[in-house]
């Protein structure tokens, strides 16, 4: 059985790998493909379709969060595999091979997945509210062994204003400590690096470009061990980064036609989805709108013809539309709205600034109700902003608490998105394998100018360079 590197390069598209020479080389020397992604083209839709060979609307991750109903809350960034209905490719595998490793490092949905090993981030949550870099490591002495050799995971280059290549560099060399110490049949990795500037500055950037780069330098040592060791590398991509120049305000939109509704604390708004006849989900170019009444058709009708007027929107799936997209499911909204080429939904709910919650203006991806890509900026309007992170760095360090309030709020500041399903080349992901021998199942995708391997393929691919098959063995 040969092994395989699983590796997930997000963000890449033929404009980045241009400035890629280390994956370019691997491409020439086996071959390469456009990927078709689904929709959502988010990282926890995404990643879940190739682990499990299904659509969203089988495997339930409609998005990188949604309205847990019988919570009545919204959650991005749940952990936990039991999310995930369907079996995994390492799974299938295990049915006709039961000795079959398998090591994560990194992909989501890390919580109870039943891989051999893992490594996944996971702050401590200190008592008094602090907050310090960690991560959920199985079996319990690898992580120990990870941070004795390269230290703790680096959680604030992950994400948040201070995103950067180191932790893009710590996640290869953990998967190269797990690749000599245990040898896995698969190993999956993700690396971020590609998410940061392209959202802050745009796909084609000066910015851009020294990121791919910068990756491209990471990856190298990773990729010639996996030459050295045998192994085959394929490496995938969940979506494109496309240039973002128009924030779509949805639940705003809402609130002024008197549907979405607020509650207040400490002079402060925060959303009230118990009470809201209407009100979204943002999540990049897609935003899941829930209604109060599900079965209310003049609401329905009434929020649709709304949405339909919203500049920005392209399209507003119902139930059957949603169907199309495979991503018709319990979890996802009553309506699903897709964002125009360049447009994308911000989750924000208040009118004035000054009443917004105050999780609006720090990184704090688990109590905001949809994704916010300014928490990559330090609030460029505010010069005092990065002295004042030092500060509470400084605060932090003398074990007194912090809040940091650094995030502008103005969504015009981003120049990058993605999530609706690509509307060119330029912006659809890729996939490249280091083996030339094409699997038959994709010769004829391979050799064309035009088809794409679907995401949902991948699972199968990946079983097929291993010799084993689609169904395991």
């Amino acid at each position: 059985m040969r092994p395989v590197l699983l590796l997930d390069v997000v963000g890449l598209t033929a404009t980045a790998l241009a400035d890629m020479p280390r994956l370019s080389r691997l491409a020439a020397q086996g071959w390469s493909s456009e990927l078709s992604t689904v929709l959502p083209a988010v990282t926890c839709s995404v990643q879940s379709t190739m682990l499990t060979g299904l659509a969203p609307a089988d495997h339930g991750i409609v998005g990188n969060g949604w309205y847990f109903r019988d919570l009545g809350e919204v959650h991005l960034w749940r952990q936990h595999n039991r999310l995930v209905a369907g079996e995994k490719v390492w799974e299938s595998a295990r049915a006709a091979h039961p000795q079959y490793r398998a090591a994560n490092v990194c992909w989501w949905y890390a919580m109870g997945m039943t891989t051999d090993i893992t490594v996944t981030p996971r702050p401590i949550y200190h008592a008094d509210g602090r907050k310090s870099p960690d991560a959920y490591v199985r079996p319990p002495a690898l992580h120990d062994e990870l941070v004795d050799q390269l230290g703790d995971f680096p959680l604030f280059t992950y994400w948040g204003p201070t995103a950067s290549i180191e932790s893009s560099r710590w996640i290869v060399q953990a998967t190269q400590h797990v690749l000599r110490t245990a040898s896995p049949d698969l190993t999956l990795a993700y690396v971020p690096h590609l998410d940061y500037d392209l959202q802050r500055f745009g796909p084609t950037s000066a910015q851009a470009r020294r990121a791919a780069a910068e990756l491209d330098a990471a990856l190298a040592p990773l990729l010639d061990e996996c030459d050295e060791r045998g192994i085959t590398v394929l490496v995938v991509s969940e979506y494109g980064i496309e240039g973002a120049h128009r924030p779509v305000h949805i639940n705003r939109a809402l609130r002024s036609a008197g549907l979405l509704e607020v509650y207040v604390q400490d002079g402060r708004e925060q959303l009230d989805p118990w009470t809201s006849r209407a009100f979204a989900v943002a999540d990049h170019q897609v935003a899941h709108v829930y209604l109060g009444d599900a079965h209310d058709e003049a609401l329905r009708r009434r929020v649709r013809a709304l949405l339909e007027e919203l500049p920005g929107v392209d399209e507003v799936l119902d139930r059957e539309g949603q169907a199309r997209y495979g991503i018709d499911h319990e979890r996802s909204g009553e309506l699903v709205v897709v964002a125009e080429p360049g447009a994308w939904f911000t989750y924000y709910f208040w009118q004035d600034d000054a009443r917004a919650p105050e999780y609006a203006r720090g990184v704090d991806i688990h109590r905001k109700p949809g994704y916010d890509p300014a928490e990559l900026f330090f609030d460029p309007a505010d010069r005092w902003a990065k002295a004042k992170a030092g500060a509470n760095l400084a605060r932090k360090k003398a074990g007194l608490r912090y809040a940091m309030s650094t995030v502008p709020l103005d969504a015009s500041w981003v120049r990058g998105t993605h999530g609706r399903l690509p509307s060119s080349a330029a912006d659809t992901p890729l996939v490249l394998c280091s083996s030339p021998q094409i699997p038959q199942a994709l010769e004829h995708i391979v050799a064309s100018d035009t088809a794409q391997v679907p995401a949902a393929a991948i699972k199968d691919l990946t079983l097929d360079l291993q010799g084993l098959g689609a169904d395991g063995g």
